[in-house]
């Protein structure tokens, strides 16, 4: 039996052997012929049957969508310039400039970028770019200028809305049921530096950015797409070309472009733009009082095991607040069943509510949960609370 087992295995070797020989020296012997891959022709990639590769990813449909809606702004205005310069000094400097006779008139120019929002000309860019400008001119991507009117402004959001008269203007769309999420692309377009028209990509790195000190009023998306001077007022997009903020400022040490970009979302822009056209300002509710966050040391000197919230500062007196019963060192807890976390969120609560409306605010006092009923009032220009 063991003979016949050894003699099993050296004729199945010796048959492998021989199989290996001539698939490799004849494989047409036991069809085994290798067959070359063909790449499909370039008309197979993209079905038009022209030859031309079709690019793996492209934006320029979106580009092309929008470009048309963004302008660019150019303002002057008269400035005076001290007639003696102090490097190191601005203290002196400004000191001199007010002085009859030592300062003189000057014609200073700046450029920025604007979004059509509507067919009818009305313009929405950065209230920072037209401020105390004498002259506005707007530039579109088509060649036309034509001298824009200022229809109003609200500083508190860095916002302002422009009019021209031209026809056939391309107002931009808008993401309108789509939340943005953090890690979509964008695109920005605008005018940086006055060179032109210019795109840049990037993503969505962040939402709801604040305490930036860059408006009273701050819900930024952050953008690392490249936003440099000139670019303000121009129109932040998605990759179908729809816009989704204005663009607003940069983190810079420099003055150029670190990724780290700001823009007001297209919702409150648009809200904010509405109530510019018809009422030529903004209205926002207001309380008259100062709210501070609870920090970890007044936590533990209220006993209090959360710190969401925010604590009265200070109260106009006979303000809204005040009328409504609200006292210093009261903790806010909440604002019409909201629950209220810091001082910036309480304030964006408050800008909403209707002048003459009822608000209900859940406090905290000499730790006794109460609510008190509050009218709102209307925010006065230009408040610091």
């Amino acid at each position: 039996m063991r003979r016949l087992w050894l003699l099993f295995a050296q004729t199945v070797t010796v048959c492998l052997g021989i199989l290996f020989i001539v698939a490799t020296l004849r494989p047409e012997w036991v069809g085994m012929a290798s067959r070359p891959v063909v790449a499909p022709p370039p008309s197979a990639a993209n079905g038009n049957g022209n030859g031309a590769a079709a690019p793996l990813l492209s934006f320029a449909s979106a580009v092309a969508s929008a470009t048309p809606s963004v302008v660019n702004i150019y303002t002057s205005k008269q400035v005076d310039v001290p007639l003696l310069q102090f490097p190191n000094d601005p203290e002196l400097n400004r000191l001199f400039g007010e002085l009859p006779g030592f300062s003189r008139r000057k014609q200073s120019t700046s450029l920025g970028s604007g979004v059509i929002a509507r067919a009818d000309g009305h313009i929405l860019t950065n209230y920072h770019v037209i401020e105390a400008a004498d002259a506005i001119e707007v530039a579109l991507s088509d060649g036309r200028q034509a001298r824009a009117k200022l229809v109003g402004g609200d500083p508190e959001s860095d916002l302002a809305v422009l009019k021209i008269d031209l026809p056939d203007l391309q107002a931009i769309t808008y993401a309108k049921n789509e939340a943005l999420r953090v890690g979509d692309v964008v695109l920005a377009i605008g005018n940086p530096f006055g060179v032109g028209q210019t795109t840049t990509m990037g993503i969505v790195s962040a939402l709801g950015r604040n305490r930036l000190g860059i408006n009273i009023y701050e819900n930024f998306i952050q953008t690392d797409a490249a936003i440099n001077p000139g670019n303000s007022g121009g129109a932040l997009i998605d990759g179908r070309g729809r816009m989704v903020g204005i663009n607003t400022a940069i983190y810079s040490e420099t003055g150029g472009s670190l990724g780290i970009g700001f823009a007001i979302p297209a919702p409150v822009a648009l809200m904010i733009m509405e109530q510019i056209i018809e009422h030529g300002e903004v209205t926002r509710g207001w309380l008259g009082l100062e709210p501070q966050d609870i920090t970890p040391d007044l936590a533990r000197a209220f006993r209090m095991e959360r710190r969401d919230g925010v604590i009265v500062a200070s109260v106009l007196r006979n303000g809204p607040a005040w009328t409504g019963g609200i006292r210093v060192g009261d903790i806010i807890l909440s604002l019409d069943e909201e629950p209220v976390r810091d001082s910036i969120g309480f304030l964006n609560q408050i800008a909403p509510l209707q002048p003459g409306s009822k608000a209900t605010l859940g406090v905290l006092r000499d730790g006794k949960a109460r609510e008190l009923s509050v009218k709102v009032g209307k925010r006065p220009a230009q408040m610091p609370n």
